[in-house]
């Protein structure tokens, strides 16, 4: 089995390093004991503003199976889409995507791969039995998650519990199926990607996980919460036979999204 590792990477010069270290370590003991026969840690860099190149040049002279990219433009969505495409190109079986933080460990991330058994992919659930998160979430953050995830299921009938977290991993040919899908919604791209998943037939198993927060991230529960409403509304649209309709609104979503979210900063 050969695993591509997508991390996409914005302004982590403060933890990309120690995220490369442990993932590197950890896949070469993987790759020594053969039950992998190749893996490749793609970072895609995007937008970052400090100094996330060069930790990852610096890594990239220890382990030659960490490659990466430097694009000016920035997002989420945009990154993971970008290694996917690159991924494509390669004879990977396995193409997956982690958070560049170390949330979620290497050895969480190979719990993914490693149960998916017969499924077409496998994704991180912190809220599954089994699961733990470290230092758990406040009473806040944990209200903003489930409200979010109540409005997922609702417009889009999935069955997940947790789409948000940073750690997912698909068999090649479901990456090739829904690429020319892929929309560019940074907060509702995990949304998106397991949309496609539904619609094409595709099975995806929820894999328990403990996920450590890590401090120094970009993350504004404000903001976010804000962004991500209105990127599963604007997902929901595109994905309906009304989606013509947005572009009519599309001025009026967008004047009321900033109202709200200046009002939110203040």
């Amino acid at each position: 089995m050969k695993l591509c590792i997508i991390i996409p990477a914005y302004n982590e010069e403060k933890r990309i390093g120690r995220t490369l270290d442990a993932f590197s370590v950890y896949f070469n003991g993987l790759l020594n004991m053969r039950k992998i026969n190749d893996y490749e840690i793609l970072v895609v860099i995007n937008g970052t503003k400090d100094k996330t190149e060069d930790v990852v040049k610096e890594k990239q002279k220890k382990n030659r199976k960490i490659e990466y990219i430097n694009f000016k433009k920035g997002g989420k969505g945009f990154a993971i889409t970008e290694g996917f495409r690159l991924s494509l190109k390669e004879d990977f079986d396995n193409v997956g995507f982690v958070d560049a933080d170390l949330a979620t460990t290497p050895e969480e991330y190979w719990k993914l791969i490693s149960n998916m058994g017969n499924y077409d992919g496998s994704i991180a659930n912190r809220y599954l039995k089994g699961s733990k998160i470290t230092p758990p979430h406040s009473f806040r953050r944990l209200f903003v998650s489930r409200v979010y995830n109540f409005i997922v299921r609702a417009l889009f009938l999935l069955p997940y519990s947790d789409t948000q977290c940073g750690a997912k991993v698909f068999r090649k040919k479901v990456i090739e199926r829904i690429f020319d899908e892929l929309l560019l919604t940074n907060w509702a791209y995990d949304v998106n990607i397991l949309h496609l998943c539904k619609k094409h037939g595709f099975k995806i198993k929820e894999v328990p996980t403990d996920w450590i927060e890590i401090g120094g991230g970009h993350l504004n529960v404000n903001r976010a919460s804000i962004q991500m409403l209105f990127a599963i509304t604007q997902l929901r649209i595109l994905k309906s036979q009304f989606k013509g309709a947005l572009r009519v609104i599309s001025p009026v979503i967008d004047f009321i999204y900033h109202k709200v979210l200046l009002f939110t900063l203040h």
